[in-house]
């Protein structure tokens, strides 16, 4: 039985011409003369090597299309009857509402989280709605690398960032909305760091947590994303990035005089960070006011996830994410894709058998995050409890991201009184607070409305049990509190103490 995918992908488009396949090779099987050129193999005989990066990537996002014969899927989670963990071994208390789902970690400066779950690095896409969902979710959330890119007010002078104002917008997307759980982390790659992003960050704006990445999913080589031009190639050169061919060589020069340049791709540098480095930068930067810091770690060697972990003991290190998923952002090699890495129960099982080792040595350990194709919560249970305590979260990156795209789809089909035709769930009248004739939750949208005009930023919950953060820009809501008559559950108050009946008038 093979594994490999067919020589076919979304990730270009492409697509067998025949149902009748050959295993091995994962050709069809009667490879005819006259096939117009529908797979990889003729993608690859027209573009050459621009088909080893996806042609498709740009505003989606990209997973591996290999089916491995073992996953997390293949645990089920037995229940027990006795006791009672997580609550109260009561009658009143053992239930799903007082659930205590907190978790904290921090070597020198603890964060705690209402969940056992984070949201890992990412800046495409409607990162605004991830990070703002991340803070009124009370979890962890990192600002994905590179993030500069996404400023063109950015300024570099002398080989170091001094105008970044992006990045405050960034922050006050997570900031905005947080009530003090969880915490948003600015990821640093080779080129971030040797820019002072680092140092510009937590001076200008504050940050109090940045993540070093060392690798991500499957990308077990850097980007390589396409210029689209000579001119082009020639600023990110200046900026400090690598650019493949040399735009500044004679040879191109006249190749662009003459309208034949070839096609420019930058580079970001491996990180070839040690121990040697890496500990002394951390400290530097723990004492200009950072008080976390986090790695990001991919599935490579054995030896390598060792070594990162303890890199990360001696260093102090609050978190380190290691990431098993296949796919990525889509700028990893197509193949990589599917073919590389350590799959993330793999990984986890490898991680534990080293945080033993180094447990009977007595070292310190940073929290551990696993990541890498989990998007429910079945899932997370399993990566946790396999892990034995050794887990302290588990990332939900893609999921979590197809949540912020479709919530924003959603919120733009309804803002005319019409409900998403595709969801007819959420058209559904249930007989309460959010389904009136007019639209979804139009109660709701009206009294909220009421309170920040056109800028409506509320949870579509039951009116009784919505959680309302500070609209930014716009006026405050004014909260009576009632008389307590009774303590009830809250979604967003996961303490499992409940809150006393308020209204927002």
């Amino acid at each position: 039985m093979s594994f490999s995918p067919l020589l076919s992908s979304a990730f270009n488009d492409t697509s067998m011409r025949s149902k009748h396949i050959s295993p091995l090779s994962g050709m069809c099987s009667f490879c005819s003369q006259d096939c117009p050129g529908t797979c990889e193999i003729a993608l690859a005989a027209v573009l050459g090597k621009q088909t080893v990066y996806p042609t498709n990537t740009g505003a989606n996002q990209v997973a591996s299309e290999k089916d491995y014969p073992f996953d997390f899927s293949h645990f089920n989670i037995n229940g027990r009857v006795f006791g009672a963990v997580g609550a109260g071994e009561t009658y009143e208390e053992a239930n799903i509402y007082h659930v205590n789902l907190k978790r904290s970690y921090g070597r020198f400066k603890p964060v705690e989280m209402t969940m056992p779950i984070i949201l890992p690095a990412l800046i495409k896409l409607n990162w605004q709605d991830y990070f703002s969902g991340a803070a009124m979710a009370g979890v962890t959330c990192v600002i994905g690398e590179e993030a500069r890119d996404k400023d063109p007010r950015l300024v570099i002078e002398e080989g170091r960032v001094v105008h970044f104002p992006a990045l405050e917008g960034m922050l006050e997307a997570f900031r905005r909305y947080d009530r003090g759980y969880g915490q948003i982390v600015l990821q640093c790659n080779v080129e971030d760091d040797l820019l002072g992003i680092p140092e510009y960050a937590a001076e200008k704006y504050g940050v109090n947590a940045i993540e070093f990445k060392f690798g991500q999913s499957a990308k077990g080589t850097q980007p390589a994303r396409r210029l689209r031009g000579r001119a082009d190639a020639i600023e990110k050169q200046k900026a400090g990035m690598l650019v493949f061919p040399d735009p500044l060589d004679p040879a191109m020069e006249e190749l662009d005089r003459q309208g034949n340049c070839p096609g420019f791709y930058s580079y970001a540098r491996l990180p070839l960070w040690d121990e040697s480095y890496l500990i002394p930068r951390i400290r530097e930067l723990r004492e200009l006011g950072v008080t976390n810091i986090y790695l990001k770690m991919a599935g490579y060697d054995r030896k390598d996830l060792e070594r990162v972990l303890r890199m990360g003991s001696e260093a102090g290190v609050d978190m380190i994410t290691f990431d098993g998923a296949g796919g990525g952002t889509g700028y990893s090699p197509t193949k990589m894709m599917n073919e590389w890495g350590l799959p993330a129960i793999l990984m986890q099982e490898a991680l534990l058998s080293i945080v033993k080792k180094m447990k009977a040595e007595n070292r310190p350990l940073p929290a551990l995050t696993m990541t890498g194709g989990f998007s429910s919560e079945d899932q997370v249970f399993k990566s946790l409890a396999l892990g034995g305590g050794a887990v302290t979260a588990v990332g939900i990156c893609r999921a979590a991201m197809a949540a912020a795209m479709t919530g924003e789809n959603v919120g733009k089909q309804d803002q005319g009184g019409q409900g998403p035709q595709d969801l007819p769930a959420l058209r559904r009248d249930c007989g309460g607070d959010l389904c009136r004739p007019g639209g979804l939750a139009c109660p709701l949208r009206q009294r909220s409305r009421r309170i920040f005009p056109g800028r409506c930023r509320c949870l579509l919950l039951p009116q009784q049990d919505r959680f309302r953060a500070q609209a930014p820009g716009g006026p405050q809501p004014q909260v009576r509190h009632l008389p307590a008559r009774s303590k009830r559950f809250d979604p967003l108050d996961l303490s499992g103490q409940g809150t006393s009946e308020r209204d927002v008038v």
